[in-house]
This record gives C-alpha cells, sequence and structure tokens, in this order.
C-alpha cells in the first residue's frame, strides 16, 4: 500500500484523528503558553526596571516615608510608627507617621507609574535588627536607572531635614549604631566656655583636617584624626565635644569600651562601618585599660572589666585594618593612668588639658546669665580670692540654683559655690 494512502486511511479513523488532535491541542496550548511566558520574561527584562531596597539598608526608612509623603499620598492600605519629639517649651509630643503597610501600591513619578511591593517574611527574622525581614520592590517602566536615584535622593533630603539643626547620639547594638534617644538640638559653641583660645584651637584644626583630605593623600598620611581632652570632671570635656558635633553639623557615636561582649573584631567592624560625618567619642578612656607601666595588682584589679585588648584598640586606632576619613575624641580624668603608646602622634594628634576655670571663665560665664559687666569682674575675682580650683559645673550649679535672683545676690551668696563641688 502506497504511503500516501496510508496516511489518507489513518487521517479517517476516528480514534486516532481525536487522539491527535488532543495532542495537537495539547502541544500547541504548551507552546503558546512556552513563548508567553519567555515574551512576558523578555518584557520585564528589556522594558522594565525593578529596584529591591530590604529593611537593613539605610534607606528603607527613607524611601517607606517618601512613598508616603510624595508618592502613594492616596493609599488607605498604612503602618503606623509611633515617636515623641521634645519641643522647645520642653514638653513631649507624640508623633505619628503612616507608611504603606504589606501589600501593593500605586503612584505616578516623573510622568511614569510606579508600582510598590512591600513584603514581610515571618518565618525569617533580620539578625542585624531583631525584626520580621523585610523588602520593598519598585517597579517601573522603561530603562533609565535616573528615575530611582532621583527618588532615593530626594527621599534621603527629606530624611535629613528632619533632623536639621539637630545632633543625632548613635549607641552599638550588636554589629551596628543605632540611634539612641531623640535627636537634641545643637549647642552653640560659644556655651560651653573653656580658657582663652582653646575652644578656637580645636575648632579650626578640626575644619583644617575636615577641608584637606588630599593634603593627606599626596603625602600618604592616614586620612583620620584624634584628639584627647584630659582633666578634672566637671570641666566640660563631654559638653564642648557636644558642642563642636554641633558646630561641624557632625553627630556622635558614643563607644563604652567597657561593655560585656565587644570583641577586638566586633570594635574594628564598629570603627569601619560608623556613620559618616560622624565624630567618635571614646569617654573616660582610663576606666577601660591598665597601662602596661602599671604594677601586677593594679592590672589585677583592671581584669574581666572587657573583652576588648589593648592592643586591639590600638590597631583599630593606628593599624593596618584602621579605617580613614575618622575623628576620634578620646576624655580621660587622669593622664598619667593611660599607657603612653595609646596617646603617641598617630593616635593622638592633639592633646589639650581641659582643667579649672581661670578668672576669665568665671567672669565670661557670669555674663552669659546676668548680662552685667561690673558685677562680672567682682563675682570672678572674688571666685578666685575664695578658691583656686572651681570647676565650670559647680559655677553653672551655682547660678542654676540662683537662676531667679539678682546679680546682687548672686554675689553675695558666693560661698554656696562650694557646697556644689
Amino acid at each position: 500500500m502506497p504511503i500516501t494512502e496510508y496516511i489518507a486511511s489513518l487521517s479517517q479513523n476516528p480514534y486516532f484523528g481525536a487522539g491527535f488532535g488532543l495532542f495537537g491541542v495539547g502541544a500547541g496550548a504548551a507552546i503558546l503558553r512556552k513563548g508567553f511566558q519567555t515574551s512576558m520574561m523578555l518584557f520585564r527584562r528589556h522594558c522594565m526596571i525593578t529596584l529591591e531596597v530590604p529593611c537593613r539598608d539605610k534607606s528603607y526608612q527613607w524611601l517607606l516615608h517618601w512613598i508616603t509623603q510624595k508618592g502613594a499620598r492616596k493609599t488607605q492600605h498604612l503602618s503606623v510608627e509611633t515617636s515623641f519629639l521634645q519641643k522647645d517649651t520642653g514638653q513631649i509630643k507624640t508623633k505619628y507617621d503612616f507608611i504603606p503597610s504589606v501589600g501593593q501600591h500605586f503612584f505616578r513619578y516623573q510622568g511614569a507609574w510606579i508600582k510598590v511591593d512591600r513584603t514581610r517574611e515571618q518565618q525569617t527574622l533580620d539578625l542585624h535588627m531583631g525584626i520580621p525581614f523585610e523588602t520593598v520592590t519598585l517597579t517601573s517602566f522603561g530603562s533609565n536607572k535616573q528615575l530611582y536615584y532621583d527618588i532615593l535622593e530626594e527621599a534621603r533630603t527629606m530624611a535629613l531635614k528632619q533632623h536639621e539643626g539637630m545632633t543625632v547620639m548613635y549607641t552599638a547594638m550588636g554589629s551596628e549604631w543605632r540611634p539612641f534617644g531623640h535627636p537634641r538640638r545643637r549647642r552653640p559653641l560659644h556655651s560651653v566656655v573653656l580658657r582663652n583660645g582653646l575652644t578656637d584651637k580645636i575648632l579650626a584644626d578640626c575644619l583644617d583636617f575636615i577641608e584637606n583630605p588630599s593634603w593627606y593623600t599626596d603625602r600618604g598620611i592616614p586620612y583620620r584624626r584624634g584628639y584627647l581632652l584630659y582633666g578634672p570632671p566637671g570641666c566640660g570635656k563631654s559638653s564642648f565635644i557636644m558642642a563642636l558635633a554641633g558646630e561641624l553639623e557632625y553627630n556622635i557615636c558614643v563607644l563604652n569600651l567597657s561593655e560585656r561582649g565587644l570583641t577586638d573584631d566586633r570594635l574594628n567592624h564598629l570603627l569601619s562601618v560608623a556613620p559618616q560625618q560622624s565624630i567618635i567619642l571614646l569617654e573616660d578612656i582610663d576606666a577601660a585599660f591598665a597601662s602596661r607601666e602599671d604594677t601586677s595588682m593594679q592590672k589585677a584589679a583592671y581584669e574581666g572589666l572587657n573583652r576588648v585588648t589593648f592592643s586591639g584598640l590600638l590597631n583599630c586606632l593606628d593599624g593596618v585594618a584602621s579605617t580613614e576619613a575618622r575623628i576620634v575624641f578620646m576624655t580621660t580624668n587622669y593622664l598619667e593612668r593611660l599607657d603612653p603608646a595609646l596617646v603617641r602622634p598617630g593616635r593622638v594628634d592633639m592633646k589639650e588639658y581641659v582643667g579649672y576655670c581661670d578668672e576669665s571663665q568665671v567672669e565670661l560665664m557670669f555674663l552669659r546669665f546676668y548680662k552685667d559687666a561690673e558685677h562680672a569682674k567682682t563675682f570672678a575675682r572674688k571666685v578666685m580670692e575664695t578658691k583656686k580650683n572651681v570647676s565650670p559645673a559647680q559655677i553653672q550649679g551655682y547660678f542654676m540654683f540662683h537662676k531667679h535672683s539678682s546679680p546682687v545676690e548672686v554675689l553675695n551668696n558666693i560661698d554656696v559655690i562650694w557646697t556644689l563641688g
């Protein structure tokens, strides 16, 4: 039988025709489905652009607030974040921030429609933050990455405006820095009265360091700066650093070397990931380590206080793995307790004594509170005649005690100062 007749007879067979038809329909549907999937994949790859922002990224919260304020204003699916703000009157105001909830949201930006997918993994925790892992994914038509760059930059600018004129305090939590407490109003530099010329000297050195990174690069010098302020307690070391940070428009990262669980590796990591434009503050550095020149009995008193080794701290400050573009301030009440290796040049570039008040400091502090030049000179002279070692904290405490008194009453009750020390 010729092949053509055989094929013709098969086509007339009802069982064969039914099976072949079903097979053809199934195969065609599979081909169409595969083609559609491939087309959609190619379309998304070449005609759409996606940005994924995980919750551990610094811009995550910025983006959520920006989407609420600038993007999806009309969305009715929201989450709430409660915070507290301190007003100029000293009262605490409760603030509610609404951000897009988990799910899909749409908004239009620069003529383009953008879909927002906020997802949350209930079974997965972010180890850094201790909360369910979240992501925000933005999807839009086109291939212009500048669109997302503009969104992130606008979100960053909006977030910074919320802290404009404020100093943010950071503290180490795990392997990252987190804001501690409420942002504080910047303290005016002139409100901290140090001995004549000291404030201008430190400020000028900091500005010179910040404004001349190329000077260090051209000479192969590590671009970092270390300062040590030492002197009796209550003389304004920490207050000055707070005011200096406000003047430089920097934030402050407070690091406690005596914290349990702080190891050399974690210390090095924290210094390397410190927020940009921030001062790293190591307070009471003498309490963390015993000098290598001390006796074994003195060293024994320091055993078990922390897990950070002295050599680890030295390497973090000025070792192979130490970071650059960094300002470190250390304070101590007892300079003689510090190991010479810690305060050598390269680790401490400027070492300044912040001590008891001299007559000009007392006079200037009186003028800050009472604006009476005649009584200010008399007050300063009587203080110096009565007792030489008086701290700014004692003077300020005395003025606060007499904040509603007249300059004459303040002058007549000067003996109260010594009860405040």
